[in-house]
């Protein structure tokens, strides 16, 4: 049997994880998939949770990027209802947008944001807070 793996704290899951890396290797490259989905959608979601963005503002930006494609949104003035949350958000895009040229690296990306939101949302249920 593997050993269990040790917990992080949110603080130390964030310190510890570059989003912005592992889109870049995660959407070109295999062995970086369950890195990408793994700590980095977390990392993420941590990240702009903390910052009051709502599970249903990402999902949206998910199918708004299945439409346009990354480098549209990222190029939107305010992705997300803040400014702070919108400047984070835009850097992690602007790098999945460098690499996004093929229609499955930007399904990929619209996937990952999916994962993102849905876990916002499971954070925001262990919280209580239905929003």
């Amino acid at each position: 049997m593997p050993p269990t793996p040790t917990t992080r704290t949110d603080d130390e899951l964030i310190a510890a994880t570059d989003v912005g890396s592992l889109l870049l290797y995660g959407l070109t490259r295999d062995a970086f998939r369950t890195a990408l989905f793994g700590d980095g959608a977390v990392a993420a979601a941590v990240t702009l949770d903390r910052l009051g963005v709502l599970p249903r503002s990402v999902a949206f930006l998910a199918d708004t990027v299945r439409a346009g494609g990354v480098r549209y949104v990222a190029e939107l003035p305010e992705p997300l209802p803040s400014a702070e949350a919108s400047e984070v958000l835009r850097g992690w895009l602007r790098t999945a947008a460098d690499v996004a040229a093929a229609p499955d690296t930007e399904d990929l990306t619209a996937r990952w944001l999916d994962t993102v939101a849905e876990l916002i949302g499971a954070r925001r249920d262990a919280r209580g807070s239905h929003q």
